[in-house]
């Protein structure tokens, strides 16, 4: 059989079938998996590695592959879409810039919802499927197996998307471990469609067996947590293959991760410890795996409906105190600005956060932006010359990528603050509504040009460190004296720290009152350090649900009420 005949008989293959000037990419929806028209983002990407589909591929370090992405509406299965050929790629923004050569090849339909919001807005987003918001493992987004093309830079080719991603199965409880879903009144209203909260929640040992106890609450924030994590009650597996781990430059690190699982249920069930709750919260929006925890206006009030929704009724189900002096906040990274956040939007609610590696808490330092006195957000402000900034580092200070990289990757992988990848979260949780019902933007997403309107309404309504200055001798400094922690390396990939020295800069001035709290730093520590300078960061990010608990105690002993109930969780 000659090559052509080869090319035509792949169902699923991209196929050349003639050639032109410009390449024309046609694309099908296989009406066998498909049965109604589509709306969503469509990712066209070509790989040189085979090591991995190229929708695994698509990242910010050197080692990216290449993707293309445009907006497709009412596309009807069976029915060929042309590709557009001027649609934005990353990290070659034009197709007509695609060097020659061989390709692995794939296409990739992440599927939007119609959302009727209270407010009148009609917005096409994402839906989360239980996955956390992650575009190239939704269930139900389509896709084709990776085919192998000569591309030459003309032609025509097409391509079918005949595969689709699975639903996820849910997770089981153990006798430890529960997981929770309550309606939430207040998003289900603002989104004008059921919006569910859920958790995952690790009971006290002897939790059945003492029923007249009640328990103080640890809240850990961060990222969608499929089930609790770090919580095993079988030691690893003698015959595990041990596994080397690029962060850390470890081998065998999947066997530690297993060992501290394990040790963690040892420390959990030993004899005459104080017995508490730890919960992970799952609260993914159509724009990220989570919301941010706070009130905001695209996304809704999810600060009011895990405070005042979620949080009392966890308490109610599994015995919680349900008092300020009982409650705590920790987290790394995006954890650790929700725990920093709660704490300061919810001050009355909460008795201290412990905030690791914290998302940018002042936005004088938004990483490396000034949002108040830059005019760019991708390169130094110069009359001469472009330098760009970077966005990672390693612990050396190595970059491998800048802030126009990363953004821009996200542009191909959704417009309209769709992307769901971090900047574009920020953006709809800090931004107000835009002209089109959509998030308006901090900065042209493609130049980097800062919009100093939206700059000023991010400031005044979640610029933490802002807002401590401003509100701290108006009475919130007193709500927060003793709560406030927070932990950053100093080499931080994301430059993190920047933003923590400023605030820090401002509670060691604090009077009346002294913030009484702690800032602490790890020496050449990158992200996420959480405060422990002990043991290196590869095993203390393991220890999230323990490693707080002495501080947290000492802070019961200090600022339980006369009264309280401090015997009958420790058994």
């Amino acid at each position: 059989m000659k090559p052509f005949a080869l090319w035509t008989a792949a169902l699923a293959g991209l196929i050349l079938v003639s050639c032109s000037q410009k390449p024309v990419i046609e694309i099908t929806l296989s009406p066998e998996i498909i049965d109604q028209a589509q709306e969503g983002r469509l990712v066209l990407m070509f790989s040189l590695n085979q090591d991995q589909e190229p929708r695994f591929q698509i990242q910010d370090g050197p080692n990216t592959q290449i993707a293309f992405g445009m907006d497709v509406s009412d596309w009807v299965p069976g029915a060929p879409l042309k590709f557009d050929v001027e649609s934005f790629g990353y990290p070659i923004k034009s197709i007509a810039d695609l060097p020659k050569g061989t390709y692995q090849v794939q296409a990739l339909l992440n599927r939007y919802e119609t959302y009727h919001l209270a407010d009148g807005r009609v917005l096409q987003l994402p839906p989360d499927q239980g996955e956390g918001q992650q575009w190239n493992l939704k269930p139900g987004n389509v896709y084709n197996t990776p085919v192998s093309v000569d591309w030459t830079g003309s032609g025509r080719y097409s391509l079918t998307l005949d595969q689709i991603i699975p639903p996820i199965e849910p997770p089981k409880d153990t006798k430890y471990i529960k997981h929770i879903k309550m309606r939430s009144e207040l998003l289900s209203k603002f989104w004008g469609r059921d919006v569910y909260l859920g958790a995952n929640v690790l009971l006290p040992e002897g939790f059945d067996e003492h029923p007249d106890a009640r328990y103080p609450l640890m809240i850990y924030h961060g990222h969608f947590p499929f089930t609790f994590g770090g919580f095993k009650e079988t030691p690893p597996d003698p015959n595990m293959k041990p596994e080397y781990s690029e962060r850390f430059g470890i081998d065998g690190y999947n066997i530690m991760v297993e060992q501290e699982a394990y040790q963690q249920y040892l420390d959990w069930t030993k004899p005459n410890q104080p017995r508490y709750l730890v919960v992970e919260i799952q609260h993914p929006t159509p724009y990220y795996d989570d919301s941010y925890a706070v009130n905001s206006a695209n996304q809704g009030p999810y600060g009011d409906a895990i405070t005042y929704e979620l949080i009392p009724h966890i308490e109610k189900m599994f015995r919680g105190i349900g008092a300020e002096w009982s409650r705590y906040l920790y987290g790394g990274s995006t954890g650790g600005w929700e725990a920093l956040a709660a704490l300061i939007k919810y001050p009355d609610q909460y008795g201290a956060c412990f905030a690791a590696c914290p998302d940018p808490i002042d936005f004088q330092a938004y990483t490396l932006v000034n949002l108040y006195q830059d005019k760019n957000a991708y390169f130094l402000d110069s009359p001469f010359k472009k330098t760009p900034r970077p966005a990672h580092r390693d612990h050396l200070g190595r970059v491998s990528s800048t802030l126009e990289e990363t953004n821009h990757r996200e542009l191909v992988l959704g417009s309209k603050s769709r992307s769901g990848q971090q900047w574009d979260i920020w953006e709809a949780t800090y931004s107000p509504v835009g002209p089109d019902g959509y998030p308006a933007r901090i900065w042209d997403k493609v130049t980097g040009e800062i919009n100093p309107e939206v700059a000023a309404y991010w400031k005044e309504n979640f610029d933490l460190g802002h807002i401590l200055r401003r509100d701290w001798e108006n009475g919130l400094g007193k709500q927060l004296a003793g709560k406030i922690h927070i932990y950053c390396g100093d080499m931080d990939n994301y430059y993190l720290n920047n933003a923590v020295y400023l605030v820090e800069d401002f509670l060691e001035k604090t009077k009346n009152p002294y913030y009484a709290g702690e800032v602490d730093y790890g020496d050449g520590a990158i992200h996420c350090w959480n405060g422990d300078q002990e043991n290196p960061l590869y095993i203390s990010r393991l220890r999230y649900n323990t490693m707080y608990v002495p501080k947290i105690m000492n802070i019961i002993k200090k600022s339980a009420p006369e009264g309280a109930d401090l015997n009958s969780w420790v058994y």
